[in-house]
């Protein structure tokens, strides 16, 4: 009975990754409350679940709001940016597809809209994480996060059809939520990663293999 306690135990360690998990989940539903702080939330996020959940270091509380604080501002911006396109689209959208509705023809371009809208969350879903990775300006990450996207675009449709079914899931089990967002970019960062990996240089590759997952934003 001792050794299930042991935390050596692959089931004690399941449990830990776990309780971890909803634990990071809460944390970034408390944090995306005002709303305009979504941004930040997501970076936290992603850097968390990754160094944490994937490597097994660090604490969640600790730093969760450490990236938290130290890419606010980058974050933010490129909130704003991101939500107010996709406000737009979703505007756009939802005119056109009552016109569509109505019987008039060109209202079919709400499709059009629907993709570019699409288009726009698989783009977020890279901007977060490369502010959480990288040092670089903010207009400099927003390019580089779109021409990443492209370049590896099965992967980006992958992580948008993972994305869509996180949504859906937390949308018909409101309850899931205490635990899907921490799983989700846990998942995600697997594949992330792996893109990343490609724009390092060999220096900073093994450099990474090295601190095995123990890395600091801004190099803190």
């Amino acid at each position: 009975m001792s050794d299930f306690f042991n935390y050596d135990n692959k089931v004690m360690q399941a449990l830990d990754k776990l309780f971890n998990a909803c634990y990071l989940s809460a944390i970034w539903v408390l944090a995306c409350i005002p709303i305009v702080t979504i941004g930040a939330a997501n970076t936290a996020l992603y850097y968390t679940a990754n160094k944490l959940l994937r490597h097994g270091r660090g604490y969640v509380w600790k730093d969760f709001w450490g990236a938290f604080r130290s890419n606010f501002k980058q974050s933010t911006i490129a909130w704003l940016v991101t939500l107010g396109l996709s406000l737009l689209m979703c505007l756009d959208t939802y005119i056109m597809w009552k016109f569509a509705d109505a019987g008039v023809g060109f209202g079919k371009i709400y499709i059009f809209f629907t993709v570019v809208l699409a288009f726009v969350i698989m783009w977020a879903s890279y901007v977060f994480p490369y502010i959480a990775r990288f040092e670089n300006t903010t207009k400099a990450i927003m390019k580089n996060a779109l021409l990443i996207a492209f370049a590896n675009l099965p992967k980006t449709l992958l992580m948008f059809v993972l994305f869509v079914g996180c949504a859906l899931l937390i949308y018909l089990f409101g309850f899931s939520i205490i635990l899907v967002p921490a799983l989700y970019t846990w998942i995600k960062s697997y594949i992330m990663e792996g893109i990343f990996r490609k724009y390092m240089t060999e220096e900073d590759r093994e450099t990474e293999d090295e601190r095995n997952g123990e890395y600091h934003p801004k190099g803190k």
